[in-house]
């Protein structure tokens, strides 16, 4: 059995249905392959934060790509929206970190003074104005920042939304026990499947955590990604208790509209273990409890734990291989929910033959596949 497409990707993320999404607007032919469940791993497991100027990233290049997508995200969950009818629930009304010594409290001036140089727009808080913002924060608190124009989506709704407006819109996804891709010396030729061959004028390598693992890539166009996995919970919480996604010493808390609070995550290197653990748990908890007594009572709904693409220098490899026919499209860490809409611009635009300058800094040929894979990978 053989098919045609103009495009196959592999890897049913949100990633890889952001970019068939993007495609298929255009006008292509589009194939979703994946082995495990649409919009399930790490797309599943994250917290949804957009947050570029939190998440402190340092290098140029990517700080620019994740401020474009942060930039492009109200239209283009628009689209989806209109595609698919489900609301994904953004929210970019501002994160706020908390501090509860001076010393934090300092750390957090100095980053708003350097996000101030870079023409963000962010805000010190005192100790009164961050307690309205937010009363259920500790008696312990010393002050905060707040910073405008980040915010979250629900990200477990995300991917519901992109699977339905791929779906509308004629894209085809579909799980297989088997993907292997097949190439010659020259280029990708297609993919194989438990239900047979899929010829593909293009194939991209959307596969996260496993990217670096798929059957049948070239060594020198397999990116070296390793798993960093982050363990989350939720507890049950007041709807409106916790406003804004917020940050203290140690974890995070975001608030979803059904009344879940995540906190999260661990960063552990841990291979592709995906248990939950006892110390992971406690992690957590310690940190959220020490900014916040308050959430003591309240019931531990869910926990989790999800494996997020690393990489040796932390920047992820989008673009072009050495292989004619193969793009990359993985290894954004802690970033992959707020980075997907440029990625999907971006990575439809090298499909289409267009100029693809701004993912120069991110393409494979920027390091030794064999150097990267002996080396440590960040997870800084």
């Amino acid at each position: 059995m053989s098919r045609t497409g103009d495009v196959v990707i592999v890897g049913a993320g949100v990633i890889g249905l952001a970019i068939a999404f993007e495609l298929i607007e255009r006008g292509a032919s589009v194939r979703v392959i994946d082995r495990g469940e649409p919009a399930g791993a790490a797309s599943w497991a994250a917290a949804g934060m957009l947050a570029p100027y939190t998440e402190r990233v340092r290098h140029a290049a990517l700080v620019r790509f994740c401020a474009a997508s942060l930039q492009e995200y109200p239209g283009f969950i628009a689209r989806v929206a209109a595609a698919s009818g489900v609301d994904a629930h953004l929210r970019l009304d501002g994160v706020v970190h908390a501090a509860f010594d001076g010393a934090e409290l300092e750390s957090l001036l100095r980053h708003a003074q350097t996000l101030a140089a870079e023409r963000v727009d962010c805000e010190i808080l005192e100790r009164s104005s961050l307690l309205a913002s937010e009363p259920w924060l500790g008696a312990f608190v010393v002050g905060g920042l707040r910073i405008a124009g980040e915010g979250c989506i629900d990200n477990r709704r995300l991917g519901r939304a992109l699977l339905a407006a791929c779906a509308a819109r004629g894209a085809r996804v579909e799980r297989s026990s088997i993907v292997r891709l097949e190439c010659d010396r020259r280029r990708a030729l297609g993919v194989h499947t438990e239900r047979g061959f899929v010829a593909a004028g293009a194939i991209v390598n959307a596969c996260g955590a496993w990217a670096g693992r798929v059957d049948g890539v070239p060594a020198h166009c397999a990116p070296p990604v390793a798993p960093i996995k982050g363990q989350m919970i939720a507890l049950a919480a007041p709807i409106g208790l916790v406003r804004r996604p917020t940050w203290v010493p140690g974890a995070y808390l975001v608030p979803r509209d059904d009344g879940r609070l995540l906190i999260g995550a661990t960063v552990e290197s841990a291979g592709f273990d995906e248990r939950i653990t006892a110390a992971g748990v406690h992690e957590l908890l310690h940190a959220a409890l020490a900014a916040a007594p308050a959430l003591r009572d309240f019931a531990i709904t869910e926990s989790w734990a999800g494996l997020r693409p690393g990489t040796p220098d932390g920047l992820p490899f989008l673009g072009r291989t050495p292989l004619e026919g193969l793009l990359l499209a993985t290894g954004h860490y802690r970033n992959g929910i707020l980075m997907a809409p440029a990625t999907a611009r971006s990575i439809a635009d090298a499909v289409e033959g267009r100029d693809t300058g701004a993912l120069e800094a991110f393409t494979l040929a920027r390091i030794g596949t064999e150097e990267a894979f002996g080396r440590r990978i960040t997870h800084a």
